[in-house]
Formats: structure tokens, C-alpha cells, sequence
């Protein structure tokens, strides 16, 4: 029996404010590897994309004449490395859930809502993060970065995650904060419910969004017009 509705989340930015606690394991291993270090504010603009892009945005954009230092992959990937690991062992000291969002997870599986995570996470920190924040329970699954041969913005990323739900594209909404997110759901036909403050560089104005939202205060009230 197909749900009667389905809700995609993107998890930093969207569900948690993960900002702090991936400042710290970047500037981590920006220093070990000899990099200048960002601020809580900067990280937000870098995250969406996955460990590797965005040490390498960081990278690109705060230390251009050093970019040619990490060509060599064996480097990048202990830079990779390094980072996952650090995160992995400080994942929840600091990232709080966005607010209202534990209030609508309640209210949603009230009311027989299919709820599912696609993240461009790895899928062992962002499952470790959802229990260890207390909400991985109400999701039927989390899709991660490495959970198929593809991740966002590529569309399928969502529709596989749909199909696996036994759902219906037309019966279903994607909640995100960037236009990793956004441009993903447009592509497979999702209308998108877009966090305002989300941790991309680009204005909102520039990203794709079917409504926007500030927090998770109130947002039953557009979930119902679809439902």
C-alpha cells in the first residue's frame, strides 16, 4: 500500500544546524595540511556538496596559490580522511536541530506521512547524526552521499529514494536550504520548500523554490495544501 504522502529533507542547514561542528573538523584539518582556517559564517557557503567539495571550495576560494599543493589525490583524500574522521568523532557538540523541526517530524508521522533524508552527508555520519540528535526514527530511510553511484543535484538521488519509499513523485515534496537541493528537486518534478538563511552562497532570489520558509514554525500549513 503506497503512502499517502511522501517528504524528502536535506539534513544540513535544513534539519540541523550542522555549521559549528563542520567549522571545527574543517579548520581541523585546514591547519594540519597548512590552509587558512574560516569562520562559522564562511562554512555555511561550502556545505551541500560533500566533505571533498567542500575542502576544495575552501581551499580555491581562500588560498588560490596554494590549490596547486593539493592536485596530488593521495593528498586530497587524506584531506577527505582526515576531516571525516574528526567530524565523525565531534558530530553533535555543537549542532542544535533547526527550529519547529521535531514538532513537524511529530505531526507528520501523525499523519501518515513517509519521510526520508537525501543528503549529500556520508550515509554512516548522516545516520549517526540523526540518532545522536534524537531524530532518526521518524525517517523510512537516509540517503547519503555515497548510498548510490549518483547524490544531488542529480534528480535521481531523490527519485530512487521515492521509488524505495513505494511512492509517488506527484505525492511527494522536497524540504531543503540550497539550490543543491532545489535544482534536484526541480529536476525530477518536486516542488521544493526553501529554507531562507541556507548554507549556500547564492541569494535566494537565484534559487529555484516553490515557498520559503524561515524556520519550521507553521510550515503544516503548506504541507497541507498538498496533502
Amino acid at each position: 500500500m503506497k503512502q499517502k504522502f511522501t517528504i524528502l529533507f536535506d539534513l544540513d542547514g535544513t534539519l540541523v544546524d550542522t555549521a559549528p561542528d563542520l567549522m571545527r573538523a574543517h579548520n581541523h584539518v585546514m591547519r594540519k595540511f597548512g590552509f587558512p582556517t574560516k569562520s562559522t559564517g564562511e562554512i555555511r557557503n561550502l556545505v551541500g556538496q560533500g566533505a571533498g567539495a567542500m575542502l576544495g571550495r575552501s581551499i580555491w576560494g581562500q588560498a588560490k596559490k596554494e590549490f596547486g599543493k593539493v592536485q596530488d589525490e593521495k593528498i586530497k583524500k587524506e584531506m577527505v580522511k582526515d576531516f571525516v574522521d574528526f567530524y565523525g568523532k565531534n558530530i553533535v557538540n555543537e549542532s542544535k536541530l533547526i527550529n519547529g523541526v521535531k514538532d513537524f517530524l511529530i505531526w507528520s508521522k501523525d499523519n501518515n506521512i513517509s519521510m526520508a533524508v537525501c543528503t549529500n552527508k556520508q550515509e554512516h555520519l548522516a545516520i549517526d547524526l540523526l540518532k545522536k540528535i534524537g531524530i532518526y526514527d521518524f525517517f523510512e530511510y537516509v540517503a547519503g552521499h555515497n548510498t548510490f553511484d549518483y547524490c544531488k543535484p542529480d534528480p535521481r538521488h531523490l527519485t530512487s529514494v521515492v521509488e524505495i519509499l513505494d511512492g509517488d513523485l506527484k505525492k511527494t515534496l522536497m524540504i531543503g536550504d540550497s539550490e543543491t537541493d532545489a535544482n534536484a528537486a526541480k529536476a525530477a518534478g518536486i516542488p521544493v520548500i526553501l529554507l531562507e538563511d541556507g548554507y549556500t552562497e547564492k541569494n535566494i532570489t537565484e534559487i529555484y523554490h516553490n515557498h520559503l520558509i524561515k524556520d519550521f514554525i507553521g510550515i503544516e500549513k503548506i504541507v497541507t495544501k498538498y496533502l
